[in-house]
């Protein structure tokens, strides 16, 4: 009787759904984001000739995407603590379904960007669905959770290129397969709409729309000026990129100012002073930098044909889905096993072990480019690398913050993700305009070289930031 009436006493309590139900909508939604950022890959050597683009020009299809997610992240990051993070996600998934829909009706390469910029919004997910689970379970299981929706998410890449491969080679359409994410989302949707519970905790506040309109243009300008660099009209000392590239750092140096004496602020800049909030966000920077920077341009190689253009795989969309498998795979595998490697050897030394795992897959790929096996072998080991950084990075972004921020922590994350990507992308776009002659559709095989080259320096260099990560205290932040 006494344990009845104070339970009374403390008030109703939120339903309580099972974690099972909880995770299997979690694992939906990531399948269907990990989709829709691998369905394109086995497509891309194609999409030149059916959208006739060049190979340089595809690169815009991560840089439109990537762009968009700088813009989608932080707001609907706070949007899902104030107002709940079930809710915002549906919203999210509606956003994300649209744009896929776009993206299967596309047979122009202007709608297919203009889809793209709107499956952008699925930078939010992870954010949104870290905020349901750290409200309901306990920071051992958020970890575990955090490392399953990694696994799961490239477990949905690993499903998308396997299935726009089988569409692509048995469908006689060149762009049936661009509805595979449509059909995704949609699953998503229906499983995820009544499964999920909503986090109860509503700590009050309203939206910075100021501080998030500063921080996308000034983030977007940076971006676009790198990417566009060195492109015709484009000129890297010209007005124009320069002017694109200074006035985006000048908004966003405003961005900074305007944020410091916000009281509500889109994101806390002072976050910024703890050196290991700097140094996870480095680390972040590097290993999307590569990640992505690379994302269309490994397709592309494997694509290519050695008999007709020098160099490449010669395979088809389907063999080029089961030759990009191995890296996904270890990537997943990599996120998995990070939770019990970073209990062995540290945090610090699983971002250090990561970040060379990933040069030397680079490296790999450099020297041995020619042979299908070593050159996968190469991709392999920068997989592994990928994913201990995914699942580390992640978690500990989260953890710096408070439970009434964890949207927020994640987000941050995912914005320096889709930042590092966007300057990876950009970085390569500029190295293949450079290396494509006029009047051919690909590049020479130094800008592949060179790429490879660039991503094992930046991943030897994210070890070495790795280095200065301090061990936490063993009272964790936001408990």
């Amino acid at each position: 009787m006494t344990e009845t009436r104070m339970a009374a006493a403390a008030g109703p309590r939120p339903p309580i759904t099972s974690l099972t139900v909880v995770f299997a909508s979690v694992i939906m939604v990531e399948l269907s984001s990990g989709i829709i950022q691998g369905f394109l890959s086995p497509l891309l050597k194609g999409l030149t000739d059916t959208l006739h683009v060049t190979a340089a020009d595809l690169n815009w299809v991560s840089i439109a995407a990537l762009l968009a997610s700088v813009a989608f992240t932080p707001v609907l990051s706070r949007l899902g603590d104030l107002h709940g993070h079930r809710r915002i996600l549906r919203w999210t998934l509606a956003i994300v379904l649209t744009g896929s829909v776009l993206v299967g009706l596309s047979r122009s390469f202007e709608t297919l960007l203009v889809g793209q910029v709107l499956q952008g919004a699925l930078a939010g997910f992870f954010p949104l669905l870290v905020g349901i689970l750290r409200h309901r379970t306990d920071e051992s299981a958020a970890r575990r959770g955090i490392g399953v929706m990694v696994a799961a998410l490239v477990g949905g890449m690993v499903l998308g290129l396997i299935a726009s491969g089988l569409v692509a080679q048995y469908v006689d359409s060149p762009t049936a397969a661009l509805w595979v994410p449509a059909v995704a989302v949609s699953l998503a949707l229906i499983v995820s709409w009544p499964l999920l519970p909503e986090s109860e905790h509503r700590p009050g506040g309203s939206v910075d729309w100021l501080g998030g309109v500063l921080l996308c243009v000034g983030l977007v300008s940076v971006l676009l000026g790198l990417g566009q660099g060195g492109t015709p009209g484009w000129e890297w000392f010209s007005a124009r990129t320069l002017g694109t590239i200074i006035g985006g750092l000048l908004v966003t140096a405003v961005w900074v100012f305007v944020e410091l004496r916000t009281e509500e602020p889109m994101i806390d800049v002072r976050m910024f002073r703890h050196r290991n909030v700097v140094v996870v966000s480095l680390v972040t920077l590097t290993f999307t930098f590569c990640m992505i920077g690379v994302i269309v341009a490994n397709p592309v190689f494997l694509g290519t044909s050695t008999a007709t253009d020098g160099y490449g795989m010669g395979l088809n969309p389907l063999e080029i889905g089961f030759a990009l498998l191995p890296s996904y795979l270890s990537l997943a595998l990599g996120a998995l096993v990070a939770p019990a490697v970073a209990a062995v050897i540290s945090d610090r030394l699983t971002l250090v072990s990561g970040s060379l795992l990933m040069a030397a897959g680079y490296g790999a790929a450099v020297a041995w480019h020619s042979a299908l096996w070593p050159f996968l072998a190469g991709t392999v080991l920068a997989g592994l690398g990928t994913g201990f950084l995914q699942h580390s990075t992640r978690t500990l972004a989260v953890e710096a913050v408070p439970r009434d921020r964890t949207s927020v922590g994640s987000g941050i994350n995912e914005l320096l993700i889709n930042a590092g990507g966007s300057i990876g992308a950009a970085a390569v776009l500029a190295v293949f305009a450079a290396r494509t002659r006029a009047g051919h559709v690909l590049p020479e095989v130094g800008a592949y070289t060179t790429s490879w080259a660039v991503c094992a320096f930046v991943s030897l260099a994210g070890a070495l930031i790795a280095l200065l990560y301090r061990a936490k205290n063993p009272e964790r932040t936001g408990r």
